[in-house]
């Protein structure tokens, strides 16, 4: 059975439970907003169905109820030791079920299918300067393939709104397919010349980018594979996960909001970290010398930037109370593949360091290093240095999460997104009442 055909008989009786929950149940209350809620940014706020993944405090981020060590034993691999392919974790997003050998390598075969770009494409990213933005060319590429939409076609010859969810379909794994030559594209007319690599249909997905990146290496496929797996989603209360379903519920097609999406990954605040450990690791290292041996000048170092008002990239998170696993998957790839790498054994003297020292500020809930205090790492120590890049690999996972959160938003049917919004005259005076 195809995999189109096994998400209606998943969709369809979850379709009905929405439905009769909205019929049933739409006045139950399910928390309490305060002024404090509104005006901090809605942290906390329950007001987005998502079901692909869920951020658990204790847990880290669960796909499906999945931990991430159990999905790292459970999902098809490449090689028996290796890491899961991120097929297997779109697969699973998209069901809610495991996906076997067979399941996966089919997938990975569509996607191969469909992973031919227009030719217009190359014309749009060849017309913008050499040294445009990574990610202004990512989106830029990914909003002009909206001319090909099928949803778009779909609608405007009169498609029945319980069928949007069909042709959303074929444009999300239209998408998720191409955007991997679209992002070793940009990177080799970015630091390469434009000396372009031709696909490898035999590779999967992940592979596949990083060879038409210019990386065979078995190692670099690996991380590849780790870095999408991890990165592939984180409920829907994130920027670019938010912001590609406040698009998607207008009805535009899947490219219109993913592109916008994008554009919030590529917000300081959002995708920004993994660049920023690089650069703040590297600083550090010229200030206190090429070595971590001294744990006395890490720790220095930290006190130092915190009492500047400085963050510490890599570290807290907003909802994790412990060590992200994301960072321990790294981290246990890091010492089985570049146990001696410089800036690598620095990541782990801070991951030594930094929780005391955060530890002991009150204010601060959780000291612990999260999913970006070690992957430019990783990605640097196999040569691909290109910080502003590493945006762009983000964004290529997370076109998984975020795009089978879309479908499934089609296949409920979920309404427009249209919160009240108010002055500030009028939150003061209900703080006045």
């Amino acid at each position: 059975m195809s995999l189109k055909n096994k998400f209606v008989e998943k969709a369809l009786p979850r379709v009905a439970e929405y439905k009769k929950l909205m019929a049933d149940h739409a006045d139950k209350e399910i928390g309490t907003v305060t002024i404090g809620s509104v005006l901090s940014g809605m942290k906390g706020v329950v007001s987005l169905l998502t079901d692909t993944s869920k951020l658990d405090p204790e847990e880290g981020i669960r796909f499906r109820g999945y931990s991430i060590p159990e999905l790292r034993e459970l999902l098809p691999k490449a090689h028996p030791k290796g890491e899961p392919l991120p097929e297997g974790i779109f697969y699973l997003m998209l069901l809610g079920e495991l996906p076997s050998d067979e399941d996966v390598a089919a997938l990975s075969k569509d996607w191969a299918q469909r992973s031919a770009l227009p030719g217009y494409i190359y014309g749009v990213l060849d017309s913008m300067p050499i040294d445009a933005r990574p990610m202004a060319q990512f989106s830029a590429a990914i909003l002009s393939m909206a001319a090909s939409s099928k949803f778009y076609s779909a609608y405007m010859a009169g498609a029945s709104k319980k069928d949007y969810w069909d042709s959303t379909y074929e444009d999300i794994m239209d998408l998720i397919a191409r955007i991997p030559r679209i992002a070793a594209y940009i990177y080799r007319r970015t630091y390469h010349e434009n000396k372009q690599i031709e696909a490898d249909g035999s590779l999967d997905w992940a592979a596949n980018l990083a060879h038409m990146m210019g990386y065979d290496n078995f190692e670099v496929h690996r991380l590849l594979r780790l870095y999408m797996f991890l990165h592939a989603d984180h409920e829907g209360g994130n920027v670019s996960a938010h912001a590609s379903h406040l698009v998607g519920s207008a009805l535009s097609n899947p490219y219109y909001a993913f592109s916008a999406g994008m554009n919030g990954l590529a917000g300081p605040l959002h995708g920004f970290a993994n660049q920023e450990v690089i650069r703040w690791i590297q600083d550090m290292l010229n200030q206190i010398g090429k070595s971590c041996a001294e744990k006395d000048k890490i720790r220095d170092y930290v006190v130092k930037q915190l009492e500047a008002g400085k963050v510490i990239p890599g570290y807290g998170h907003a909802v994790l109370r412990k060590t992200d696993p994301r960072f321990t998957a790294q981290l246990e790839f890091g010492k089985k593949y570049l146990p001696h790498d410089t800036m690598f054994q620095v990541v782990e003297c801070l991951y030594e360091v930094v929780p005391e020292v955060l530890g002991n500020i009150s204010k601060i809930k959780n000291p612990w290093p999260n999913v970006d205090a070690a992957s430019g790492v990783l990605l640097n120590h196999y040569g691909i240095k290109e910080f502003e890049f590493y945006t762009v690999l983000f964004g290529v996972s997370r076109s998984l999460g975020i795009l089978a959160q879309l479908l499934w938003a089609r296949a409920y049917g979920l309404p427009i997104e249209r919160p009240i919004s108010q002055p500030l005259e009028w939150f003061k005076q209900q703080a006045e009442k």
